[in-house]
């Protein structure tokens, strides 16, 4: 039974998404320009770089924005799971544009290296822009992972850890416009290959939760331990077994068999999936939809797969037994109240038969023998046991 968030909620949580990424596009925005100017007018390699990495950021940020408003989306017929994996699929853009501009970055930077170009002192305006960029980078990444971690979004902490990178790869354009500065012409394209290597590294940090997403991986070993153990905690629950899982964006989606009392009816069985499902929702707020699969046995004992029987020819044909072999006054065995409960386990068929209380003519234990007898060798029953209650 499927348990989803309230569509206000998702509106809200895109119109929050949108806010705080907005806001951090301006940053960028200005820190870009900044750094761009700067790094022309003072000749810096790196701080260019780190330009470029800025101004990557305004496309990702309107990535964000984009796949939040289409994941807010509620389910629908073609997409009965709803648009989770929207988000997923921007953050493993968002990591290989991250990556492509790394490589060219490092490319360009070694290229210099090696053709031993020398470049003038970029001096203390690149130092400046660079410490701005730093201090400003690292606000916005704790306002946004804030909100990353509030919503549960994937998406939004890949574009955090985004705004990480760019204050992290300015620190080593403080680095290497130091190192200029002290007498080491190599030092600036040197800090742009660093800068090339965070901003790979955090293309890895982004995509790899993505992929493992995009292809189902299941949650971590201690997540799917406490959620065994919360199932396994409800009243009636004997073990828990064939559970997987895997995310939906923001969301968790997990499947399992519950082995329950082998005889229990339907309806119990039912309630106790239904308790299962609802202390998981308390538990673990990202587990969104959720499957309990109950089970009188276990799966894993590779019993022989009892064909199933049709109930209406089952019940005609023990009506007919009833009628040949115990035969009492004032009783219509084809037309009077009878209740057949069938167990498929173990391999077998056991049935219980509970048959009218007859008032006047009593039935003694060879007559239940034999009429067990029957049954046992004229339908698919392996074995049954009969049961009186009331009047027929």
């Amino acid at each position: 039974m499927p348990i989803s968030p309230d569509p206000d909620q998702r509106v809200g949580v895109y119109r929050d998404i949108r806010w705080v990424t907005i806001v951090g596009a301006a940053v960028d925005l200005i820190l870009a320009v900044a750094k761009l100017v700067g790094g022309v007018l003072v000749q810096s390699q790196a701080l260019i770089a780190d330009g470029i990495h800025s101004l990557s950021d305004l496309a990702t940020d309107a990535l964000v924005i984009v796949a939040a408003r289409q994941a807010s989306f509620e389910a629908d017929r073609e997409h009965p799971y709803g648009h989770g994996r929207i988000q997923t699929i921007a953050t493993a853009v968002l990591a290989i544009s991250l990556g492509l501009i790394a490589a060219g970055i490092a490319w360009d930077a070694l290229d210099s290296i090696f053709r031993g170009e020398t470049i003038t002192s970029p001096g203390w305006p690149a130092l400046v822009i660079a410490a701005i960029s730093v201090v400003a980078k690292e606000v916005i990444y704790q306002y946004t992972m804030s909100a990353a971690r509030r919503h549960r979004s994937a998406l939004l902490q890949a574009n955090a850890w985004h705004s990480r990178s760019d204050a992290l790869s300015s620190f080593l354009v403080i680095a290497g416009v130091g190192g200029v500065m002290l007498g080491f012409p190599w030092a600036d394209a040197a800090g742009a290959v660093g800068v090339s290597a965070i901003i790979f590294y955090a293309a890895y940090k982004i995509g790899r939760p993505s992929v493992e997403e995009l292809i189902d991986t299941a949650v971590d070993p201690e997540t799917q331990k406490s959620i065994r153990q919360v199932a396994k905690n409800v009243p009636g629950v004997i073990d828990v077994h064939e559970m997987r899982t895997r995310r939906m964006g923001s969301d968790v989606f997990a499947d399992m068999h519950v082995r329950v009392a082998p005889k229990i009816s339907v309806s119990e069985g039912h309630r106790i999936a239904d308790e299962v499902m609802q202390r998981l929702k308390s538990e673990f707020e990202a587990l969104t939809d959720i499957v309990v699969h109950i089970d009188p046995e276990d799966d894993h004992d590779g019993l022989p797969i009892i064909p199933l029987q049709e109930r209406t020819v089952l019940e005609s044909r023990v009506r007919e037994i009833l009628q040949r072999d115990l035969d009492l006054p004032n009783v219509n065995w084809a037309t009077c109240e009878m209740k057949l409960t069938l167990h498929y386990l173990n391999g077998r068929l056991f049935g219980e038969l509970v048959l009218p209380q007859p008032n006047d003519t009593p039935v003694d234990a060879g007559q239940i023998s034999t009429l067990v007898d029957a049954i046992s060798a004229e339908t698919q029953i392996d074995q049954v046991e009969i049961l009186w209650s009331g009047n027929p």
